[in-house]
């Protein structure tokens, strides 16, 4: 039997459905009525309480169409459920205003392990979203990083920011940019600019941006914060009701070491001043307001901060410990203004002037080419050129302190056969240290950037636990020890040398050593020791590079540069030396291993007791044995630099 549809019918269906209004979009009653976290997600077991995430609910409001503003911007510490409102904003879009939709993160690499490990499991897990987005093969509308609803009627596209052909071609009217900055310009210029792009010709596009902070200058969440609105969570004060926000400042002077459980903020309100403990702090949350000190922006960029101290997710104690933890180490202290503060580290861009050094180190109480006292942890960076070799041997102490021991030139190149037989030799190079020990070294990086073959050729005959390989990364994100990963031969296989092959934060690392050169104070933690004996081009050397703003593919970006005339390679090995120290565990070294390398390395020889006749005892007592590196010959063609010798000034010279 032929059934014929009603014609007119039909139409005005279609007018009714045009005409209807759509339904309200409320991702603070989606979150609540479809978000469960499991243990493997979270503490926070269970189903999303907006009252555990009360300062969420006015950035889930933003996000709403019934918010006339374009850009959501959240600057925000680690770890305190971002994540869970760039979801929420991604899964409430689909169920209740399907449309296309874009999710970038930092590279592909993020945006895949994101697609995997974060959206899979809510699509498959949240009833509203399994039944439009049935699991089926990777045909069509399901792959790792697009989906697309069952009915046509909305898609999720996940792109990496270093990828322009997955920010080209297509319009987009939500999106969520994650990790913002960690975003580096790629091959096609600034994918900020590039994402924006895909939601200029829609009138009401949401734009979600959401990160946490790094350096300033040039930190892009931080940037788009200070041009929008700037909201702050106000809270009363348990005492007398002063509205107030809770500042690391304010915090920070009433911290105690002994009793880091103790830690307070104090009344702002100048007839109050009481002291406000952890235990106000749900009472405070209850009556908290959003305050914009630049509301103007709130119809079109709505952008708001929120630290740790706020959240239930994390103790004022903790944050306390974390600070104790991280005081006097520059790197560690910008990890956690970072990542618990939420706060951009403002950057040292210029080195201390070179004049002061030299100054301070020909009032040094050591010369070049002994270990003092409590230097501990000897490492050794070498630097490859064109006609030569440098390398330099620092130790470390306690607090991160270290001491300059010796900078040296080995001429020739890497792939000679009589460099490699100096290098030999270097690796067997012993100091005398405080109590008249030998002590050699614990751990060499050799950078492997240029010449990697002839390098791998040189460390390869040594043991990993003697030579690792080593290259700089020029980035304000980069980790400050990372494995390299990518090393493959033609077929696709690790090369050989990829499991002793490490990148290196270079930014990170000249940051927080521009600032220890810096410090005045001996004792001070991560204070930089120089000997007497180093010739001024050592200095200039170590404070070559500045962090400038620079043209890339047509964009502003912040990178390290030096002059053209002016060498660096005392910068480049202070910093492979450090890097080998780091491999060894210096950043988190525990006490006991210190105390181990003191009672090994600084206790006193024993007395050598005096000679006696060889007629009335034949005996001999044997010399001491060093204790971190086997004896070997030191050769006298592996000369030291910039210790007084300027033998081999023609090779600064040709190094330009």
């Amino acid at each position: 039997m032929t059934v014929l549809a009603n014609a007119e019918r039909a139409a005005w269906d279609a007018i009714a459905a045009a005409l209807r209004p759509p339904a309200k979009v409320d991702y603070l009653a989606w979150a609540v009525n479809n978000i469960e976290f499991s243990k493997r997600e979270s503490q926070e077991v269970g189903r999303y309480n907006p009252d555990r995430f009360s300062y969420f609910n006015e950035i889930l409001g933003a996000l709403s169409p019934a918010d006339p503003c374009r850009i959501v911007t959240l600057a925000k510490s680690a770890q305190l459920g971002g994540t869970v409102l760039a979801n929420v904003f991604t899964g409430g879009t689909m169920d209740m205003d399907p449309c296309d939709f874009m999710y970038v993160h930092p590279t592909d690499n993020n945006a895949e392990r994101w697609s995997k490990m974060k959206l899979t499991p809510m699509l498959r897990g949240t009833t509203s979203l399994r039944s439009i987005f049935p699991e089926k093969s990777r045909e069509g509308g399901n792959s790792v990083l697009y989906k697309e609803r069952a009915d046509g009627l909305g898609s999720i596209l996940i792109s990496g920011a270093n990828s322009p052909a997955s920010l080209s071609q297509v319009t987009i009217p939500r999106q969520v940019q994650d990790d913002l900055a960690k975003w580096e310009v790629n091959s096609a210029g600034d994918p900020e600019v590039q994402a924006d792009s895909r939601s200029r010709g829609v009138t009401f596009a949401k734009i979600f941006k959401i990160s946490t902070p790094l350096v300033m200058p040039g930190c892009r969440i931080t940037k788009n914060y200070e041009a929008g609105s700037q909201e702050r969570l106000f809270v009363p004060c348990p005492h007398c009701g002063h509205m107030q926000t809770l500042e690391w400042e304010n915090m920070l002077p009433h911290l105690d070491e002994e009793h880091p459980d103790r830690a307070f903020f104090i009344c702002t309100a100048p007839d109050c001043g009481a002291a406000i403990e952890e235990h106000h702090r749900a009472q405070m949350l209850a009556g908290h307001e959003w305050r914009a000190a630049n509301p103007k922006m709130k119809r079109i960029h709505r952008s708001f901060y929120v630290w740790s101290a706020y959240s239930f997710l994390q103790s004022w104690a903790q944050i306390a410990f974390e600070w104790f933890r991280a005081k006097g180490d520059p790197e560690a202290e910008r990890v956690f203004l970072n990542d618990t503060v939420g706060q951009a580290f403002r950057a040292q861009s210029e080195a201390p002037p070179w004049e002061g050094l030299r100054d301070r180190a020909a009032a040094s109480d050591y010369v070049c080419g002994t270990i003092p006292k409590g230097g501990l942890l000897v490492t050794l960076g070498i630097d490859c050129q064109d006609d030569r070799v440098e390398w330099q041997a620092l130790a470390f102490g306690r607090g991160g302190r270290r001491w300059v021991i010796q900078y040296g030139v080995t001429p020739g190149h890497i792939s000679e056969p009589g460099t490699r037989r100096l290098l030999d030799e270097l690796l067997q190079q012993t100091w005398p240290n405080a109590v008249g020990r030998q002590v050699g070294i614990d751990l060499a990086a050799i950078d492997g950037n240029a010449w990697t073959e002839d390098v791998w050729g040189w460390a390869g005959t040594h043991p990993a636990t003697r030579v690792i390989m080593v290259r700089g990364a020029n980035r304000d994100a980069s980790p400050v020890l990372e494995q390299v990963r990518k090393e493959r031969n033609a077929a696709g296989k690790p090369l050989k040398y990829s499991k002793r092959f490490f990148n290196f934060g270079s930014s990170v690392l000249k940051m927080a050593l521009y600032r220890n050169l810096a410090k005045i104070d001996p004792v001070e933690p991560g204070f930089v020791h120089l000997p007497r004996g180093l010739e001024d081009v050592y200095f200039q050397q170590l404070t070559a590079e500045r962090r400038e703003a620079v043209k890339r593919f047509g964009f502003v970006v912040y990178r390290w540069v030096k002059d053209a005339g002016q060498a660096n390679e005392a910068l480049d090995t202070h910093l492979q030396a450090e890097t080998a120290a780091n491999r060894l565990g210096l950043r988190g070294m525990p006490d006991r291993r210190w105390d181990k390398l003191e009672a090994e390395r600084e206790c006193p020889l024993p007395a050598v007791p005096a000679p006696i006749a060889a007629a009335e005892s034949p005996a001999t007592v044997p010399a001491p044995v060093p204790i971190s590196a086997p004896q070997g010959p030191t050769s006298s063609t592996v000369r030291p630099r910039f210790g007084g010798i300027a033998a081999l000034a023609n090779a600064l010279n040709r190094s330009g």
